[in-house]
C-alpha cells in the first residue's frame, strides 16, 4: 500500500466526454485541456501517477513549463486514485509508464512478481510526519516515548504504518507497546483533540497541528530529520515501465528522464506561488491555496532531487521499513527492480 491511496488522491474531474476506462486497470484518465494530442507531434505517451499534490510536482511542472514538449515528448499525464492504481494501470498495459511511490512498485515486484523496471526517480522523502497531540506534546519528545501510547496511522500495512515501525526499531522502542488507531488519512482533528496521542501526517496537516501546539518527533519531509532518523535519504516517487518494453523504449525513457530533469532543475527556483500555478486546477479546489504555496516553498529543496539518478542505498532503507512492517516476505528479492543505465546515458 502506498501513501498515496484513493483518499488522498486529488483527481481533476472531467465531463464524461472526455473520460474512458483505461482497459486492463479501474482508473480513470482524465486528459488536461493543456495536454491534447494535438498540440504534440507523434504518438502520445501515457504517464500515470497517484494524484496526490506533493508527489505530482515536478510531473505537473515538466507539463505545464513546456518541458515534455520541448523534448519532443506529448505525454498525457493519467490522474489514478491512489499508487496503486497507477501501478495497476502499468502493469495491465492501460499506460505507458508509472510514477509510485517506491514502496508500491517494491511490493508490485516482490509480492506478485510484476514484470516492471524502475530507472528514474522524482521524490527523495516520504511524506509524513510523526507528531504528537498538542495535548500529549509535553509528555512526550521522542520516537521511544510513543511506548504505551496510542498513534493514528492511515491503516495497518500502509507505508506509514511501516515507517512507524521501522522508526520505532530504529528507537530501540518496543513496538508492540505501542496501540495503532487506523483512521484513514484524516488524522487533523483527532490530534487537535487529543483523541489520539500522536499520528502520522501529510501537509498541510503538519503545519496545522503544530500551530496548535503538537510537538514534531520526526519530520520525515525534512532532509535533515531523514539523515538524523533514517540515516539518509529514503527514495520515493519514481518512474517504471514495464520490463519486457525496457530496451524498446529506451531511447523514449532516455528523451523523458531529460525532460524531468529539465522539470526538477526549474522547480528548484519556483516560488510557491508559481509551484501552485503550475498544478491543474482542479486539483488545488478548496484547498488554502496560499498556505500550500508557503508549505511548496518550504518543502520543495527537501522533497525533490537534484538529478534523477536512482540512490541504491536509500531504496535500501524503504526495502527495511517494508521488512520490519511485515509488507514483504524476509526472503524477497528486489532484484533487477531498479535500472541505473538510463539517468545520464
Amino acid at each position: 500500500m502506498s501513501c498515496c491511496d484513493e483518499t488522498t488522491a486529488r483527481v481533476p474531474s472531467t465531463d464524461v466526454s472526455r473520460r474512458s476506462i483505461l482497459k486492463g486497470a479501474t482508473v480513470v484518465a482524465a486528459v488536461l485541456p493543456g495536454a491534447s494530442r494535438a498540440q504534440a507531434q507523434g504518438r502520445t505517451i501515457k504517464l500515470a501517477y497517484c494524484s496526490q499534490l506533493l508527489c505530482g510536482v515536478p510531473y505537473e511542472v515538466a507539463r505545464s513549463g513546456g518541458h515534455f514538449k520541448n523534448h519532443g515528448l506529448n505525454v498525457e499525464l493519467v490522474y489514478t486514485r491512489g499508487g496503486s492504481a497507477a501501478m495497476q494501470a502499468l502493469v495491465g498495459g492501460a499506460v505507458d509508464y508509472g510514477a509510485t511511490s517506491l514502496d508500491v512498485a517494491i511490493t508490485a515486484f516482490a509480492n506478485v512478481h510484476a514484470d516492471i523496471r524502475r530507472f528514474a526517480v522524482t521524490g527523495r522523502l516520504p511524506l509524513f510526519a510523526v507528531i504528537t497531540a498538542p495535548r500529549s506534546a509535553s509528555q512526550i519528545s521522542t520516537i521511544k516515548d510513543l511506548e504505551g501510547r496510542t498513534v493514528g496511522v492511515s491503516g495497518l500495512g500502509n507505508a506509514d504504518h511501516a515507517l512507524t515501525l521501522y522508526l520505532l526499531k530504529l528507537a530501540n522502542a518496543d513496538a508492540s507497546k505501542v496501540k495503532f488507531a487506523t483512521m484513514g488519512v484524516n488524522l487533523l482533528e483527532a490530534l487537535r483533540q487529543g483523541q489520539i496521542d500522536a499520528g502520522l501526517v501529510q501537509e498541510p496537516a503538519l503545519t496545522l497541528v503544530q500551530k496548535s501546539g503538537g510537538r514534531v518527533l520526526v519530520n520525515a519531509m525534512d532532509l535533515e530529520d531523514a539523515r538524523r532518523y533514517l540515516g539518509g535519504t529514503y527514495e520515493f516517487m519514481g518512474v517504471a515501465v514495464r520490463g519486457k518494453e525496457f530496451e524498446q523504449r529506451r531511447p523514449e525513457m532516455v528523451t523523458l528522464a531529460k525532460a524531468l530533469a529539465d522539470a526538477l532543475k526549474a522547480l528548484r527556483t519556483m516560488s510557491g506561488d508559481d509551484l501552485i500555478a503550475a498544478l491543474p486546477k482542479e486539483m488545488t479546489t478548496g484547498l488554502d491555496t496560499k498556505e500550500f504555496a508557503d508549505i511548496l516553498a518550504l518543502r520543495r529543496d527537501s522533497l525533490y532531487p537534484e538529478t534523477l539518478t536512482i540512490d541504491l542505498a536509500a531504496a535500501n532503507r524503504v526495502l527495511q521499513s517494508l521488512l520490519v512492517g511485515g509488507l514483504i516476505k524476509p526472503d524477497a528479492s528486489i532484484a533487477g527492480l531498479h535500472d541505473t543505465s538510463i539517468v545520464g546515458s
